[in-house]
Protein backbone atom coordinates (compact mmCIF):
# COMPACT_ATOMS: atom_id res chain seq x y z
CA UNK A 1 0.00 0.00 0.00
CA UNK A 2 1.24 3.35 -0.88
CA UNK A 3 2.59 5.84 1.95
CA UNK A 4 1.58 9.09 0.36
CA UNK A 5 -0.93 11.53 1.32
CA UNK A 6 -2.54 10.63 -2.15
CA UNK A 7 -2.25 6.89 -1.94
CA UNK A 8 -5.36 6.06 -1.19
CA UNK A 9 -6.28 4.00 -4.53
CA UNK A 10 -2.63 2.83 -5.00
CA UNK A 11 -1.65 -0.48 -3.66
CA UNK A 12 2.03 -0.17 -4.85
CA UNK A 13 4.58 1.88 -3.02
CA UNK A 14 6.26 4.37 -5.47
CA UNK A 15 9.26 3.19 -7.23
CA UNK A 16 12.70 5.39 -5.30
CA UNK A 17 13.84 5.91 -8.89
CA UNK A 18 9.89 8.04 -9.79
CA UNK A 19 10.55 9.57 -6.01
CA UNK A 20 13.75 10.92 -6.75
CA UNK A 21 12.90 12.07 -10.57
CA UNK A 22 9.74 13.73 -9.38
CA UNK A 23 10.68 15.25 -6.09
CA UNK A 24 10.46 19.22 -5.89
CA UNK A 25 12.49 20.09 -3.12
CA UNK A 26 15.72 21.50 -4.67
CA UNK A 27 13.75 24.24 -6.35
CA UNK A 28 10.16 24.94 -4.15
CA UNK A 29 11.76 25.05 -0.16
CA UNK A 30 12.41 28.60 -1.24
CA UNK A 31 8.37 28.48 -1.07
CA UNK A 32 8.46 27.61 2.26
CA UNK A 33 7.54 30.94 4.35
CA UNK A 34 4.92 31.90 1.78
CA UNK A 35 3.13 28.48 2.05
CA UNK A 36 2.60 28.58 5.31
CA UNK A 37 1.10 32.35 5.00
CA UNK A 38 -1.00 31.22 2.68
CA UNK A 39 -2.05 28.15 4.64
CA UNK A 40 -3.19 30.32 7.41
CA UNK A 41 -5.00 32.78 5.08
CA UNK A 42 -6.79 29.42 3.97
CA UNK A 43 -6.87 28.05 7.49
CA UNK A 44 -9.08 31.34 8.16
CA UNK A 45 -11.34 31.05 5.37
CA UNK A 46 -12.09 27.27 6.68
CA UNK A 47 -13.11 28.95 10.26
CA UNK A 48 -15.51 31.19 8.68
CA UNK A 49 -17.40 28.50 6.42
CA UNK A 50 -17.13 26.01 9.86
CA UNK A 51 -14.88 23.80 8.45
CA UNK A 52 -13.04 23.87 11.75
CA UNK A 53 -14.05 25.04 14.94
CA UNK A 54 -12.17 28.15 16.89
CA UNK A 55 -10.26 25.60 19.20
CA UNK A 56 -8.81 23.83 15.67
CA UNK A 57 -7.86 27.15 14.01
CA UNK A 58 -5.98 28.01 17.21
CA UNK A 59 -3.93 24.63 16.97
CA UNK A 60 -3.05 24.74 13.40
CA UNK A 61 -2.30 28.67 13.53
CA UNK A 62 0.44 27.97 16.43
CA UNK A 63 1.41 24.93 15.33
CA UNK A 64 2.24 26.57 11.71
CA UNK A 65 4.33 29.42 13.20
CA UNK A 66 5.65 27.01 15.05
CA UNK A 67 6.96 25.04 12.14
CA UNK A 68 8.39 28.59 10.47
CA UNK A 69 9.89 28.92 14.16
CA UNK A 70 11.68 25.48 13.58
CA UNK A 71 12.30 26.08 10.15
CA UNK A 72 14.43 29.57 11.05
CA UNK A 73 16.57 28.16 13.27
CA UNK A 74 17.12 24.56 11.29
CA UNK A 75 14.97 22.32 13.49
CA UNK A 76 12.54 21.63 10.76
CA UNK A 77 14.66 20.05 8.07
CA UNK A 78 12.38 18.80 4.74
CA UNK A 79 12.34 15.61 3.93
CA UNK A 80 12.74 14.21 -0.26
CA UNK A 81 10.57 11.20 0.60
CA UNK A 82 7.39 13.72 0.84
CA UNK A 83 7.63 15.31 -2.70
CA UNK A 84 7.34 18.83 -1.89
CA UNK A 85 7.00 21.72 0.18
CA UNK A 86 3.28 21.42 0.49
CA UNK A 87 3.69 17.53 1.51
CA UNK A 88 5.96 18.36 4.24
CA UNK A 89 4.27 21.18 5.71
CA UNK A 90 1.14 19.34 5.78
CA UNK A 91 2.37 16.55 7.45
CA UNK A 92 4.55 18.44 10.35
CA UNK A 93 0.73 19.40 11.10
CA UNK A 94 -0.99 15.95 11.22
CA UNK A 95 1.75 14.34 12.88
CA UNK A 96 1.05 17.14 15.76
CA UNK A 97 -1.77 17.19 15.93
CA UNK A 98 -3.18 14.30 13.97
CA UNK A 99 -6.98 14.45 12.66
CA UNK A 100 -6.74 18.03 13.16
CA UNK A 101 -3.77 18.79 10.76
CA UNK A 102 -5.41 16.74 7.90
CA UNK A 103 -8.24 19.32 7.96
CA UNK A 104 -5.85 22.01 6.78
CA UNK A 105 -6.12 20.72 3.02
CA UNK A 106 -9.94 20.95 2.92
CA UNK A 107 -11.13 22.48 -0.04
CA UNK A 108 -7.90 23.69 -2.13
CA UNK A 109 -5.55 21.54 -4.02
CA UNK A 110 -1.62 21.44 -4.64
CA UNK A 111 -2.79 23.19 -7.46
CA UNK A 112 -3.93 26.35 -6.61
CA UNK A 113 -1.53 25.67 -3.55
CA UNK A 114 1.53 25.88 -5.22
CA UNK A 115 0.61 29.20 -7.70
CA UNK A 116 0.14 30.99 -4.47
CA UNK A 117 2.76 30.60 -2.53
CA UNK A 118 5.04 30.92 -6.00
CA UNK A 119 3.18 34.20 -6.58
CA UNK A 120 4.01 35.10 -3.00
CA UNK A 121 7.41 34.70 -3.68
CA UNK A 122 7.68 36.35 -6.71
CA UNK A 123 6.04 39.66 -4.98
CA UNK A 124 8.85 39.50 -3.24
CA UNK A 125 11.94 39.08 -5.73
CA UNK A 126 9.98 42.29 -7.52
CA UNK A 127 10.12 44.45 -4.88
CA UNK A 128 14.04 43.78 -4.46
CA UNK A 129 14.55 43.82 -7.54
CA UNK A 130 12.39 47.39 -7.70
CA UNK A 131 14.46 48.62 -4.95
CA UNK A 132 17.72 47.75 -6.54
CA UNK A 133 16.89 49.40 -9.81
CA UNK A 134 15.96 52.52 -7.95
CA UNK A 135 19.33 52.68 -6.51
CA UNK A 136 21.22 51.78 -9.66
CA UNK A 137 18.65 54.80 -11.18
CA UNK A 138 19.87 57.28 -8.42
CA UNK A 139 24.14 56.16 -9.25
CA UNK A 140 23.21 56.76 -13.04
CA UNK A 141 21.42 60.28 -12.31
CA UNK A 142 24.44 61.01 -9.68
CA UNK A 143 27.52 60.12 -12.75
CA UNK A 144 25.43 62.39 -14.88
CA UNK A 145 25.61 65.19 -12.61
CA UNK A 146 29.67 64.42 -12.07
CA UNK A 147 30.39 64.17 -15.76
CA UNK A 148 27.91 67.00 -17.15
CA UNK A 149 31.08 68.82 -18.56
CA UNK A 150 32.79 65.82 -19.92
CA UNK A 151 32.34 65.47 -23.58
CA UNK A 152 32.99 61.78 -25.57
CA UNK A 153 32.47 60.34 -29.05
CA UNK A 154 29.44 59.54 -29.47
CA UNK A 155 29.64 55.76 -31.58
CA UNK A 156 27.61 54.39 -34.07
CA UNK A 157 28.97 50.81 -35.44
CA UNK A 158 31.67 51.19 -33.28
CA UNK A 159 33.13 53.85 -35.34
CA UNK A 160 32.65 57.58 -33.99
CA UNK A 161 30.04 59.77 -34.86
CA UNK A 162 29.20 63.22 -33.25
CA UNK A 163 30.66 64.96 -29.99
CA UNK A 164 28.30 63.90 -26.82
CA UNK A 165 28.09 64.83 -23.23
CA UNK A 166 29.35 61.78 -20.75
CA UNK A 167 25.77 62.48 -18.69
CA UNK A 168 24.04 61.90 -22.06
CA UNK A 169 25.23 58.29 -21.85
CA UNK A 170 24.62 57.90 -18.51
CA UNK A 171 21.27 58.86 -18.67
CA UNK A 172 20.63 56.56 -21.92
CA UNK A 173 21.34 53.71 -19.94
CA UNK A 174 18.89 55.59 -16.98
CA UNK A 175 16.25 55.21 -19.64
CA UNK A 176 16.44 51.88 -20.23
CA UNK A 177 16.86 50.97 -16.53
CA UNK A 178 13.31 53.37 -15.87
CA UNK A 179 11.21 50.96 -18.47
CA UNK A 180 12.56 47.99 -16.82
CA UNK A 181 11.15 49.49 -13.61
CA UNK A 182 7.83 50.21 -14.84
CA UNK A 183 7.26 46.91 -16.29
CA UNK A 184 8.51 45.17 -12.85
CA UNK A 185 5.42 47.53 -11.43
CA UNK A 186 3.60 46.99 -14.07
CA UNK A 187 4.13 42.95 -14.31
CA UNK A 188 3.42 43.19 -10.35
CA UNK A 189 -0.64 44.19 -10.66
CA UNK A 190 -0.27 40.01 -12.45
CA UNK A 191 1.47 38.85 -8.97
CA UNK A 192 -1.63 40.11 -7.06
CA UNK A 193 -4.06 38.21 -8.27
CA UNK A 194 -4.77 35.34 -5.85
CA UNK A 195 -5.22 31.66 -7.31
CA UNK A 196 -6.15 30.23 -4.13
CA UNK A 197 -9.75 28.82 -3.99
CA UNK A 198 -9.63 27.61 -7.38
CA UNK A 199 -8.90 23.88 -6.22
CA UNK A 200 -7.72 21.38 -8.91
CA UNK A 201 -9.09 23.42 -11.64
CA UNK A 202 -13.05 23.78 -10.80
CA UNK A 203 -13.12 25.87 -8.17
CA UNK A 204 -14.28 24.43 -4.56
CA UNK A 205 -17.52 23.65 -3.15
CA UNK A 206 -17.26 25.02 0.20
CA UNK A 207 -18.16 28.88 -0.29
CA UNK A 208 -14.64 30.14 0.87
CA UNK A 209 -14.10 33.54 0.71
CA UNK A 210 -11.87 34.33 -1.83
CA UNK A 211 -12.00 38.18 -1.97
CA UNK A 212 -11.40 37.83 2.49
CA UNK A 213 -8.29 35.47 1.61
CA UNK A 214 -6.92 38.07 -0.79
CA UNK A 215 -6.99 40.98 1.79
CA UNK A 216 -5.39 38.62 4.09
CA UNK A 217 -2.53 37.98 1.78
CA UNK A 218 -1.74 41.43 0.11
CA UNK A 219 -3.43 40.48 -3.03
CA UNK A 220 -5.23 42.73 -4.88
CA UNK A 221 -8.09 40.56 -5.96
CA UNK A 222 -8.66 36.54 -6.52
CA UNK A 223 -8.30 35.31 -10.04
CA UNK A 224 -11.25 35.49 -12.46
CA UNK A 225 -11.38 31.95 -13.62
CA UNK A 226 -10.52 28.30 -12.27
CA UNK A 227 -8.83 26.55 -14.73
CA UNK A 228 -7.02 29.66 -15.92
CA UNK A 229 -5.55 29.97 -11.83
CA UNK A 230 -3.57 26.82 -11.81
CA UNK A 231 -2.62 26.33 -15.56
CA UNK A 232 -1.37 30.36 -16.05
CA UNK A 233 2.14 31.06 -15.62
CA UNK A 234 1.96 34.48 -17.27
CA UNK A 235 3.27 35.90 -14.24
CA UNK A 236 6.49 33.68 -14.40
CA UNK A 237 6.63 34.69 -18.30
CA UNK A 238 6.73 38.20 -16.97
CA UNK A 239 9.10 38.23 -14.69
CA UNK A 240 11.77 36.35 -17.04
CA UNK A 241 11.05 38.62 -19.75
CA UNK A 242 11.64 42.02 -17.23
CA UNK A 243 14.75 40.12 -15.87
CA UNK A 244 16.02 39.26 -19.26
CA UNK A 245 15.49 42.65 -20.67
CA UNK A 246 17.56 44.29 -17.40
CA UNK A 247 20.44 41.72 -18.41
CA UNK A 248 20.06 42.70 -22.01
CA UNK A 249 20.93 46.20 -20.67
CA UNK A 250 23.70 45.56 -18.27
CA UNK A 251 25.20 43.11 -21.26
CA UNK A 252 25.34 46.80 -23.07
CA UNK A 253 26.84 49.08 -20.45
CA UNK A 254 29.06 45.93 -19.73
CA UNK A 255 30.09 45.96 -23.28
CA UNK A 256 30.74 49.26 -23.20
CA UNK A 257 32.63 49.24 -20.35
CA UNK A 258 34.98 46.24 -21.20
CA UNK A 259 35.86 48.45 -24.23
CA UNK A 260 35.99 51.67 -22.43
CA UNK A 261 38.36 50.55 -19.75
CA UNK A 262 41.29 49.04 -22.31
CA UNK A 263 44.61 50.66 -22.96
CA UNK A 264 43.67 51.19 -26.54
CA UNK A 265 39.82 53.54 -25.54
CA UNK A 266 41.48 54.39 -21.78
CA UNK A 267 37.82 56.06 -20.94
CA UNK A 268 37.41 54.73 -17.47
CA UNK A 269 39.56 53.04 -14.90
CA UNK A 270 37.79 50.23 -13.05
CA UNK A 271 38.26 49.69 -9.29
CA UNK A 272 40.92 47.30 -7.96
CA UNK A 273 38.00 46.07 -5.76
CA UNK A 274 35.64 45.15 -8.94
CA UNK A 275 38.23 43.40 -11.76
CA UNK A 276 40.67 40.63 -10.91
CA UNK A 277 44.03 39.70 -11.99
CA UNK A 278 45.82 36.91 -14.11
CA UNK A 279 47.49 33.92 -12.86
CA UNK A 280 50.34 34.28 -15.06
CA UNK A 281 50.25 37.84 -16.07
CA UNK A 282 50.93 40.03 -13.72
CA UNK A 283 50.09 43.47 -15.92
CA UNK A 284 46.23 42.21 -16.40
CA UNK A 285 43.43 44.37 -14.62
CA UNK A 286 40.54 42.36 -15.64
CA UNK A 287 37.04 43.38 -16.06
CA UNK A 288 35.58 40.60 -14.85
CA UNK A 289 32.04 42.14 -13.38
CA UNK A 290 31.45 43.27 -16.76
CA UNK A 291 32.35 40.17 -18.61
CA UNK A 292 30.57 37.71 -16.39
CA UNK A 293 27.40 39.89 -16.83
CA UNK A 294 27.50 40.09 -20.13
CA UNK A 295 27.95 36.30 -20.26
CA UNK A 296 24.87 35.28 -17.07
CA UNK A 297 22.82 37.25 -19.72
CA UNK A 298 22.51 34.67 -21.81
CA UNK A 299 21.48 32.16 -18.94
CA UNK A 300 18.87 34.54 -17.97
CA UNK A 301 17.19 34.74 -21.17
CA UNK A 302 17.82 31.07 -21.69
CA UNK A 303 15.54 30.73 -18.67
CA UNK A 304 12.82 32.98 -20.34
CA UNK A 305 13.22 30.45 -23.67
CA UNK A 306 12.90 27.55 -21.38
CA UNK A 307 9.62 28.23 -19.55
CA UNK A 308 8.48 29.46 -22.92
CA UNK A 309 9.08 25.70 -24.17
CA UNK A 310 7.46 24.12 -21.29
CA UNK A 311 4.16 26.01 -21.64
CA UNK A 312 3.76 26.25 -25.84
CA UNK A 313 1.89 22.51 -25.98
CA UNK A 314 0.19 22.01 -22.47
CA UNK A 315 -2.84 21.16 -22.49
CA UNK A 316 -5.83 22.67 -20.13
CA UNK A 317 -5.40 22.57 -16.73
CA UNK A 318 -2.61 21.70 -14.51
CA UNK A 319 0.61 19.17 -15.64
CA UNK A 320 3.29 17.97 -13.84
CA UNK A 321 5.42 19.81 -16.59
CA UNK A 322 4.47 22.83 -14.48
CA UNK A 323 7.02 21.50 -11.82
CA UNK A 324 9.66 22.70 -14.15
CA UNK A 325 8.73 26.54 -13.67
CA UNK A 326 10.52 27.42 -10.63
CA UNK A 327 13.88 26.80 -11.26
CA UNK A 328 14.31 29.80 -13.95
CA UNK A 329 12.79 31.70 -12.37
CA UNK A 330 14.41 31.77 -9.47
CA UNK A 331 17.63 31.46 -11.40
CA UNK A 332 16.67 34.33 -13.24
CA UNK A 333 15.72 36.48 -10.01
CA UNK A 334 18.96 35.53 -8.14
CA UNK A 335 21.05 36.06 -11.06
CA UNK A 336 20.06 39.42 -11.81
CA UNK A 337 20.08 40.86 -8.07
CA UNK A 338 23.75 39.60 -7.50
CA UNK A 339 24.08 41.51 -11.21
CA UNK A 340 22.64 45.08 -9.79
CA UNK A 341 24.68 44.65 -6.78
CA UNK A 342 28.04 44.25 -8.08
CA UNK A 343 27.11 46.70 -11.19
CA UNK A 344 26.06 49.34 -9.02
CA UNK A 345 29.29 49.13 -6.74
CA UNK A 346 31.67 48.98 -10.21
CA UNK A 347 29.36 52.32 -11.41
CA UNK A 348 30.05 53.93 -7.81
CA UNK A 349 33.94 53.51 -7.63
CA UNK A 350 34.89 53.93 -11.43
CA UNK A 351 37.22 56.65 -12.64
CA UNK A 352 36.77 58.69 -15.89
CA UNK A 353 40.02 60.02 -17.34
CA UNK A 354 39.50 63.22 -19.06
CA UNK A 355 42.68 62.89 -20.73
CA UNK A 356 42.20 60.57 -22.57
CA UNK A 357 38.71 61.30 -23.68
CA UNK A 358 40.13 64.85 -24.66
CA UNK A 359 42.65 62.44 -26.83
CA UNK A 360 40.15 60.32 -28.25
CA UNK A 361 38.06 63.79 -29.31
CA UNK A 362 41.14 64.76 -31.37
CA UNK A 363 40.59 61.98 -34.42
CA UNK A 364 37.52 60.73 -35.91
CA UNK A 365 36.25 63.58 -37.90
CA UNK A 366 33.73 63.83 -35.61
CA UNK A 367 32.96 67.51 -36.17
CA UNK A 368 31.57 66.74 -39.70
CA UNK A 369 28.44 66.75 -39.24
CA UNK A 370 28.81 69.90 -37.90
CA UNK A 371 30.23 71.45 -41.05
CA UNK A 372 27.44 70.02 -43.49
CA UNK A 373 24.95 71.75 -40.75
CA UNK A 374 26.53 74.35 -41.23
CA UNK A 375 26.29 74.40 -44.97
CA UNK A 376 22.27 73.70 -44.69
CA UNK A 377 22.01 76.73 -42.71
CA UNK A 378 23.35 79.34 -45.63
CA UNK A 379 20.87 77.49 -48.05
CA UNK A 380 23.10 74.48 -49.45
CA UNK A 381 20.79 71.36 -49.61
CA UNK A 382 21.77 68.54 -47.54
CA UNK A 383 22.97 66.34 -49.91
CA UNK A 384 25.32 69.02 -51.55
CA UNK A 385 26.71 69.82 -48.10
CA UNK A 386 27.14 66.39 -47.57
CA UNK A 387 29.19 66.04 -50.31
CA UNK A 388 31.14 68.52 -49.96
CA UNK A 389 32.33 67.66 -46.56
CA UNK A 390 32.69 63.75 -47.42
CA UNK A 391 35.46 65.58 -49.59
CA UNK A 392 37.32 67.84 -47.08
CA UNK A 393 36.91 64.57 -44.59
CA UNK A 394 38.38 62.48 -47.53
CA UNK A 395 41.68 65.48 -48.09
CA UNK A 396 42.24 65.73 -44.86
CA UNK A 397 42.32 62.64 -43.95
CA UNK A 398 44.77 61.30 -46.79
CA UNK A 399 47.46 64.45 -45.30
CA UNK A 400 46.83 62.83 -41.64
CA UNK A 401 45.10 66.37 -40.35
CA UNK A 402 41.75 66.87 -38.59
CA UNK A 403 39.23 68.92 -39.40
CA UNK A 404 40.27 71.68 -36.91
CA UNK A 405 43.86 71.73 -38.79
CA UNK A 406 41.99 73.54 -41.43
CA UNK A 407 42.35 77.15 -42.27
CA UNK A 408 39.49 79.49 -43.22
CA UNK A 409 40.98 79.62 -46.82
CA UNK A 410 41.47 76.45 -47.18
CA UNK A 411 37.78 75.77 -46.43
CA UNK A 412 37.02 77.92 -49.34
CA UNK A 413 38.07 76.05 -51.97
CA UNK A 414 35.62 73.57 -51.26
CA UNK A 415 32.57 75.89 -51.18
CA UNK A 416 32.82 79.95 -51.19
CA UNK A 417 29.43 79.53 -49.05
CA UNK A 418 32.08 79.04 -46.07
CA UNK A 419 32.32 82.56 -44.21
CA UNK A 420 34.81 82.81 -41.26
CA UNK A 421 31.78 82.27 -38.82
CA UNK A 422 32.67 78.60 -40.00
CA UNK A 423 35.39 78.52 -37.28
CA UNK A 424 33.02 79.01 -34.49
CA UNK A 425 31.16 75.44 -35.85
CA UNK A 426 34.95 73.09 -35.76
CA UNK A 427 34.43 73.03 -31.97
CA UNK A 428 32.84 70.33 -29.44
CA UNK A 429 31.38 72.73 -26.94
CA UNK A 430 29.19 74.35 -29.89
CA UNK A 431 28.71 71.07 -31.87
CA UNK A 432 26.98 69.74 -28.37
CA UNK A 433 25.05 73.00 -26.92
CA UNK A 434 23.88 73.07 -31.26
CA UNK A 435 22.15 70.04 -30.03
CA UNK A 436 19.16 71.48 -28.07
CA UNK A 437 16.19 69.75 -29.34
CA UNK A 438 14.08 67.80 -26.43
CA UNK A 439 16.01 64.85 -25.47
CA UNK A 440 19.31 65.69 -27.21
CA UNK A 441 22.81 66.21 -25.91
CA UNK A 442 23.26 69.85 -25.14
CA UNK A 443 23.93 70.60 -21.60
CA UNK A 444 21.11 73.03 -20.81
CA UNK A 445 18.96 70.16 -22.80
CA UNK A 446 20.54 67.16 -20.80
CA UNK A 447 20.31 69.72 -17.12
CA UNK A 448 16.47 69.25 -17.74
CA UNK A 449 16.74 65.90 -18.54
CA UNK A 450 18.58 65.09 -15.02
CA UNK A 451 16.19 67.02 -13.29
CA UNK A 452 12.95 65.07 -14.91
CA UNK A 453 14.55 61.79 -14.17
CA UNK A 454 15.01 62.67 -10.31
CA UNK A 455 11.28 63.74 -11.25
CA UNK A 456 10.26 60.39 -12.33
CA UNK A 457 11.83 58.51 -10.04
CA UNK A 458 10.52 60.09 -7.20
CA UNK A 459 6.91 59.26 -8.75
CA UNK A 460 7.60 55.56 -9.06
CA UNK A 461 8.82 55.45 -5.58
CA UNK A 462 5.85 56.80 -4.43
CA UNK A 463 3.38 54.91 -6.50
CA UNK A 464 5.21 52.01 -5.97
Amino acid sequence: MSDKLWGGRFDDKTNKDVENFTVSLKEDYRLLQADVYASKAHLHLLKKADLVTTKEEKLLDETLDQLLEEYRTGAFVLRPELEDVHMNIETYLIERLGDVGKKIHTGRSRNDQVVTAFKLALLAKNERLVQQLIELEETLISLAEEHIDVIIPGYTHLQKAQPILLAHYFQSYFEMFYRDLEKLLYFRNYLLELPLGAGALAGNPFQLDRFAAAEELGFAKPTHNSLDSVADRDYALDMLYATSLIMTHFSRLSEDFILWSTEEFGFITLSDAFTTGSSIMPQKKNPDVSELTRGKTGRVIGDLLGLFMIMKGLPMAYNRDLQEDKHGVFDACQTVEQVLKVNIGQLKTLKVNKDKIEQSLASGYLLSTDLADYLVKKGIPFREAHHIVGSIVKDTEKYHKSLKDLTYDELQTYSDVFKKDVMAFLNEEHSINARDSYGGTAKKTVKEQIKLAKKRLKEVQREG
